[in-house]
């Protein structure tokens, strides 16, 4: 089978950072499903691994992470889907990646693709909605209600970097499912009229200081006080000021990888600090693997009833390697918007 890869950590300039292989067909065992890639999506985590993990003992390493194909063979354990389902994923970052024809994932951590969306437009979503979600509902566990439902809470929510893959699929689930204000930063144009389009209440610019931006919305009465904080992006850049925005008792939840955090400061205010890392539940075979199949299927449901959009920004072709080398400079570089997504072998 096709497939791209690597066998040294390179930088995304060199050119053997990521080439074009071929390596033979996987074979579906247990609860393994075998799926014919038709789409995928690049994320952050694509370029951290390439960069920092080099393969073992002279093989390639084949990463992604956002998938999307069709079942074409099923492990004998395998209950909740069969040969010629469509389905939608993120994997598990201890096998092989996405970035092949062929790709086994254990069937809890996948779900039926909407209906509704094109394969490009469903690969930009797995990844990013398992995360936006078990950061919103079980670490900030902000209140849900049904969606479409015109009630507000007193939960005002901010999102820091909310124009990027993570942050466009957390607005709009916070919108669809909670009645919290959500204030999103962006400094670019694009990005601030992406996250408004994604349904953000107002939107606050990052490069300038949060407190005083945020007093003068709470003070022409547009928001409340700040009650939780997704931390998407350069959380110990921001970190002093997500305590001074934040009310008693607030939660902050962060995604990135910041250097040291003096933790000790939240304890004035009883806040709490929460780290999200979707990759956990497979990585460590939780008991509770399956509630990342469960989400899946709720996110496509709201996708086909219309509540929740793709959050694919840019289509860089087919699958290889010279248009992932492409796909990884851009989000290295900071300005992608939305979700960079490929398609076809």
């Amino acid at each position: 089978m096709k497939a791209i890869g690597y066998t040294q950590a390179l930088p995304i300039t060199d050119a053997k950072a990521l080439v074009d292989i071929e390596l033979p067909q996987p074979v579906a065992e247990g609860r393994d499903l075998l799926v014919r890639i038709s789409a995928i999506a690049v994320n952050p985590v694509d370029y951290k691994i390439r960069q920092n993990v080099p393969a073992e003992d002279g093989n390639y390493k084949v990463i992604g992470w956002d998938a999307v194909g069709e079942v074409v063979a099923t492990g004998p354990d395998v209950t909740g889907f069969q040969a010629g389902d469509h389905v939608y994923y993120a994997g598990d970052l201890t096998r092989p990646g996405s970035n092949a024809e062929y790709q086994l994932v254990d069937e809890r951590i996948v779900g039926h693709k909407p209906k509704s969306l094109s394969d490009a437009d469903a690969a930009a979503l797995p990844l990013t909605t398992i995360t936006a979600w078990e950061l919103l509902f079980e670490h900030l566990e902000l209140a849900q209600q049904a969606p479409g439902s015109s009630a507000t809470s007193d939960e005002v929510l901010l999102v820091v970097g909310a124009a990027g893959g993570v942050g466009s699929i957390l607005v709009q689930l916070a919108k669809t499912l909670t009645g919290a204000t959500v204030i999103a930063t962006a400094s670019r144009d694009a990005s601030r009229n992406w996250v408004q389009n994604l349904g953000a209440d107002v939107v606050v610019d990052h490069r300038q200081p949060l407190k005083p931006q945020i007093d003068a919305l709470i003070e022409a009465g547009q928001v409340g006080p700040v009650t939780h904080v997704a931390s998407l992006n350069a959380t110990d850049q921001y970190f002093d000021s997500y305590i001074e925005v934040l009310e008693p008792f607030g939660r902050i939840a962060f995604i990135d990888d910041p250097g040291a955090l003096d933790v000790m400061k939240i304890k004035t205010k009883s806040l709490s600090l929460h780290i999200e890392f979707m990759f956990a539940r497979s990585m460590h075979h939780a008991r509770d693997m399956e509630a990342q199949h469960t989400l899946l299927e709720r996110v496509a449901e709201l996708v086909d009833q219309g509540y929740i959009r793709t959050t694919a920004g840019k289509h860089l072709g087919t699958i290889n390697a010279d248009n992932l080398k492409a796909a990884h400079a851009e989000i290295e570089s900071g300005q992608a918007v939305g979700k960079i997504v490929l398609e076809g072998f």
